[in-house]
């Protein structure tokens, strides 16, 4: 049994449906970010950084996205999570849960924090160079996805999929939201009837995507 720490919408969204994508049986315990729970001190003991996901795995918790997406990954084998340990796919799948992590997720982060890096919202150069980032980006997934559709990996659903649908979701109400592009767009479409992530959805109560 897995307990999953989420936050509506946040970066626990992709660790969620991939819950739902192995099928194993887990229990969900909402931290209500907006009212600032997750800097309570009891979520702290969980989780000293006051961040989601935390991911109760036999007892320990374990945090970072991207981290308990690989993971989920090696615990279930079975699932369509990532490819067969060992293969370059595999290693592919890996470059790629990394990379979005790093400059998606991490942009994403000063994007809707810019506090972190000392900068305000109305600091528009650091707004604009943040959003540079992310575009080029959607650029390079875009040009990928068009190349070598319908999934990051090609024929293949894998983790890193939920991850990007995550993402693209953030970035809605940007100033150019990632459906700008076209590749992405039809991308965004099939992800989102998944039947997990409209699982994910639902049951978070989102909105708007």
């Amino acid at each position: 049994m897995y307990t999953l720490y989420y936050g509506r919408g946040a970066a626990s969204l992709a660790i969620h449906a991939a819950l739902k994508e192995i099928g194993v049986p887990y229990e969900l315990v909402a931290v209500d970010l907006e009212a600032g729970q997750q800097r309570s001190p009891e979520y702290l003991r969980i989780n000293p950084q006051g961040k989601v996901p935390t991911l109760i795995i036999d007892g320990r918790a374990f945090h970072e996205s991207a981290a308990l997406m690989l993971m989920l990954a090696e615990r279930h084998p079975q699932s369509n999570l990532a490819p067969a340990a060992g293969s370059l796919a595999r290693a592919e799948w890996y470059e790629l849960a990394v990379t979005m992590a790093n400059n998606l997720g991490g942009n994403f982060r000063l994007w809707f924090y810019p506090s972190d890096i000392g900068s305000s919202e109305g600091d528009t150069a650091v707004r604009s160079a943040i959003q540079q980032r992310i575009e080029s980006m959607w650029a390079t997934l875009d040009a990928r996805l068009a190349d070598n559709g319908p999934y990051l990996l090609g024929e293949s659903f894998s983790g890193v999929d939920l991850m990007l649908t995550m993402y693209m979701r953030w970035s809605r109400n940007m100033p150019r939201p990632a459906t700008d592009w076209p590749a992405l767009k039809k991308y965004a479409d099939m992800m989102r009837a998944r039947p997990s992530w409209r699982h994910v959805t639902e049951t978070e109560a989102l909105t708007g995507w």
